[in-house]
C-alpha cells in the first residue's frame, strides 16, 4: 500500500465487517491517521475524549486485529485527541456522569418494587429487559397514570443493567429534557454533539415520552436516534402516561416503532397491593406501623402510590419530630394533608406558554411579543386558545399577557383557531395533546 492512510482505510474496512453499521459510523469511521513510526507504533486521532475512552475500552483489540490483518504483524495503537473545543469538553463530562434517574429516600430497585395484579406484567417485562438488554423486548414501552411506578421500573432497569454491565453507557432523560437540549443545540449550532451524546448510548431510558406530542423537530431527531440505537441492537425503554396509539399528534412512523417491541401497562394497585406498599414503605423508614393503620391508609388512597408513600412519610415525621404514635386518628390527619397537598395545582400561564414554545420551537418571549412571522403567529394563536380553554380568563386579561393586545384581536384569534381546528385534524390533535401534557 502506498500510504498510512491506505492502511487505515483497509483496517477500517476490516472493522466494518465485524460491527453494526451505526456503531462503526460512530466510533471507527471518524478515525484519522497521525503517525506510523518504527513500523510497529500507530497513532490515530479521535474527535473527542469520550469517543477516545469508548474506543480504548471496547474496540482497541479489534483495531489491533484489523491492522494485523492488513500489515501481517502486531502493532501498538495510541489514540490522541486534538485540542478540544469547550462544548465538546462539557459533552464528555456529561457522558462520564452517566445520568441517573430520579431517586427517593431509598433505591428504586426491583427488590423494592411491590408486585400485584395491576403491575405484574410490566414488572416481569422490565426484569426481562434488565437481564437481557436488547435481547428480550426492544423497545419496552411502559404506560400508566401518574404515580403508579413507571419511573421506579425505569430506574430499576438502569440499576440492574449498570450492576451487570458497568461499561455500558446509560442515558436517562425525560422527554422535556431531551426537547430542551435539542432546542439549545439548534440555537448553538451543536446538533452533531447532541446526536453523538444520545446515539452513543447502550441503554436509553426516556420518561414521559408523551411530551413528544406535536413537537416536529423533537420527533424528527428522536426518530433517527431511535433507528440508530435499534439498528445497533441497543436497548430502548420508554414510559408514558398513555399508550402510543393515544398520543394523537405522534407521527405514525414513531408510533409504529414504539409498538415494535412490547407494550406493558400499569393500573392502579388493588387493596392488597396498596397495603403491601404502605407496609414496605414503613419498613424502609423503620416505622412500626399497626395493621389497622396500614389498611386505613390503603382504603382511603387508591389511585396513586406516591400518595400512599407520602402518608407513611407524614406519619414518620409526626413520630420523629413530635413522638406521636402512628394510630388511625393520626393517619386521618395525614391523609387529609396529603390530599390537600396533591390536588392539581392551577396551571400557570407560564407553563402553558412554555409547552407551546417547546412544541413549535418558538421562544416564549416571541409568543408574548409583537413578531408576526408565520411560525410565531401560529404558536401565539395556539397559546391564546389553550389559555382561554384551560383558565377561562377574560379576553382583556389574555390580551394583557400578549403585549397588550386588545379584545377584538383575541376574539379574532380564537375564532381563527376554532375554524382551523375544524379543518385541520392534525392541528386539533396537536392542541389536544398539548392540553393533556399541561394538565398531566
Amino acid at each position: 500500500m502506498d500510504s498510512f492512510k491506505d492502511v487505515l482505510v483497509a483496517a477500517q474496512s476490516y472493522c466494518k465487517e465485524q460491527m453494526a453499521e451505526p456503531t462503526y459510523n460512530l466510533y471507527i469511521d471518524g478515525l484519522e491517521p497521525v503517525s506510523f513510526e518504527d513500523s510497529r507504533s500507530i497513532t490515530l486521532s479521535v474527535r473527542n475524549d469520550f469517543l477516545c475512552k469508548i474506543i480504548t475500552d471496547r474496540y482497541l483489540n479489534l483495531l489491533k486485529d484489523a491492522f494485523k490483518s492488513v500489515l501481517g504483524f502486531d502493532v501498538e495503537i495510541t489514540l490522541v485527541v486534538p485540542s478540544t473545543p469547550p462544548h465538546e469538553v462539557v459533552l464528555s463530562q456529561e457522558y462520564d456522569a452517566n445520568p441517573q434517574s430520579p431517586q427517593g429516600n431509598y433505591e428504586f430497585t426491583f427488590e423494592n418494587f411491590i408486585k400485584g395484579s395491576s403491575n405484574q406484567f410490566a414488572f416481569a417485562a422490565a426484569q426481562a429487559v434488565a437481564a437481557n438488554p436488547s435481547g428480550a423486548y426492544n423497545p419496552l414501552f411502559i404506560y400508566g397514570g401518574s404515580g403508579l411506578g413507571k419511573t421506579h421500573l425505569l430506574t430499576a432497569i438502569q440499576i440492574e443493567i449498570k450492576r451487570n454491565h458497568p461499561d455500558f453507557v446509560i442515558m436517562y432523560v425525560t422527554c422535556e429534557q431531551f426537547t430542551n437540549e435539542l432546542i439549545t443545540a439548534i440555537r448553538n449550532g451543536s446538533t452533531e454533539n447532541f446526536r453523538m451524546k444520545y446515539r452513543a448510548a447502550d441503554l436509553l431510558l426516556v420518561d414521559d415520552i408523551q411530551f413528544i406530542a406535536g413537537k416536529e423537530s423533537t420527533q424528527e431527531e428522536f426518530f433517527h436516534t431511535f433507528n440508530t440505537l435499534h439498528d445497533a441492537h441497543k436497548q430502548i425503554v420508554m414510559a408514558s402516561d398513555r399508550p402510543a396509539k393515544e398520543i394523537k399528534s405522534l407521527e405514525d412512523r414513531l408510533r409504529t416503532r414504539f409498538e415494535w417491541g412490547l407494550t406493558a401497562d400499569i393500573q392502579p394497585p388493588d387493596f392488597e397491593t396498596r397495603v403491601a406498599i404502605v407496609k414496605r414503605k414503613a419498613e424502609l423508614l423503620h416505622l412500626d406501623l399497626p395493621e389497622d393503620v396500614a389498611e386505613f391508609i390503603a382504603n382511603h388512597l387508591k389511585n396513586n402510590i406516591r400518595q400512599l408513600e407520602g402518608a407513611v412519610k407524614k406519619l414518620n415525621a409526626y413520630y420523629m419530630l413530635e413522638g406521636t404514635q402512628p394510630v388511625v386518628s393520626v393517619a386521618q390527619n395525614a391523609i387529609k394533608d396529603i390530599l390537600n397537598e396533591t390536588q392539581p395545582i392551577p396551571v400557570t400561564i407560564d407553563k402553558i406558554i412554555s409547552e407551546v414554545s417547546r412544541t413549535y420551537n418558538v421562544s416564549p418571549s416571541d409568543i408574548r411579543g409583537s413578531k408576526r412571522n408565520a411560525a410565531v403567529s401560529s404558536a401565539r394563536r395556539v397559546a391564546i386558545y389553550i389559555l382561554r380553554d384551560i383558565t377561562g380568563m377574560s379576553m382583556e386579561d389574555i390580551g394583557r399577557e400578549f403585549s397588550g393586545r386588545d379584545h377584538s384581536t383575541i376574539v379574532y384569534s380564537l375564532k381563527t383557531m376554532e375554524r382551523d381546528m375544524q379543518e385541520d385534524q392534525h392541528l386539533k390533535e396537536t392542541v389536544d395533546d398539548i392540553i393533556k401534557n399541561i394538565r398531566s
